[in-house]
């Protein structure tokens, strides 16, 4: 049913001048410019994507797309200067690794390196893909009880763990070549890389959870349990030890092919003469 007018407008049964009103002087209501700025923040995460696709230096890919992402999260300058101090102050305790650094060098120098691939050499099963998948396993796993820093490349890899993989290499070839090395090398950061990465995140009282649950929490009003982070980071960190693991037992046909490809290079190289002509 229809009642009365109001200013030549019929009323009925939920009628709201008052509303109605506003609705026809100002327009329909807008979104809130804050309900937009949550997706507008993830342009951050499209730039670490592309700056790390394309090769660009790490610390400078993050810190531009956290400055950007601060600037359209409605930060002022000053407020993210502030919170990239305020970030170093609360996480210094992350470079005390270089503390450790000279005990590292004076154990490098009476001998560590070469004792580690004695070691390995006398273990005639053990290749470089075993030895690296092996060193995963225990990364992940100490990781994910929150033992972070008892591994790391200053004090773990360059001084123990890639000489072990290449005293495994050098007992199956007997030489290696410095191409071969290198990937050697880069597996061996690769796999300590993967492991506490996708293993911390087990552990509920590591930074990176109480990171994400505080962001979470204060950016979108959100209630997040450290616990409940912790148990979904199970599967993910199955799947990247499964994925990098069958990586690693590949790896040692990867340095065969490479390895011959070295040697026919060098056995090219050598019937060669450095006028071009044959030797």
């Amino acid at each position: 049913m229809i009642g009365a007018t109001s200013g030549g407008v019929l009323i009925g049964p939920g009628h709201q001048p008052g509303r109605d009103n506003y609705r026809r002087i100002c327009g329909p209501p807008q979104r809130p410019r804050q309900e937009r700025k949550p997706m507008l923040v993830l342009i951050g995460v499209l730039l670490v994507i592309v700056g790390f696709a394309i090769r660009l230096n790490p610390l400078l890919v993050v810190t531009i797309s956290g400055i950007v992402t601060a600037l359209l999260g409605g930060m002022s300058p000053l407020e993210i200067l502030n919170a990239f101090g305020s970030g170093f102050s609360s996480s210094r305790s992350v470079t005390i690794f270089v503390v450790v650094l000279p005990v590292i060098g004076l154990i490098e120098r009476f001998g560590l390196q070469e004792q580690a691939k004695a070691l390995i050499s006398k273990l005639a099963r053990l290749t470089t893909g075993r030895v690296l998948l092996g060193y995963l396993v225990i990364r992940q796993i100490t990781a994910a009880l929150g033992l972070t820093s008892i591994g790391g490349h200053a004090q773990t890899v360059r001084p123990l763990v890639f000489p072990m993989a290449e005293g495994a290499a050098l007992r199956r070839y007997g030489t290696v070549p410095d191409k071969v090395r290198e990937k050697i090398k880069g597996h061996s950061a690769a796999a300590d890389n993967v492991g506490v990465f996708f293993g911390e995140d087990v552990f509920v009282a590591v930074g990176s959870i109480l990171l994400i649950t505080t962001f979470v929490d204060t950016t979108y009003g959100l209630h997040l349990e450290p616990l409940q982070l912790a148990v979904w980071a199970i599967p993910t960190a199955i799947c990247a030890f499964l994925i990098h693991g069958f990586r690693l037992l590949r790896l040692d046909r990867t340095l065969d092919a490479a390895v011959k490809e070295a040697r026919a290079e060098e056995t090219a190289a050598a019937h060669v003469s450095p006028a071009g002509g044959m030797a």
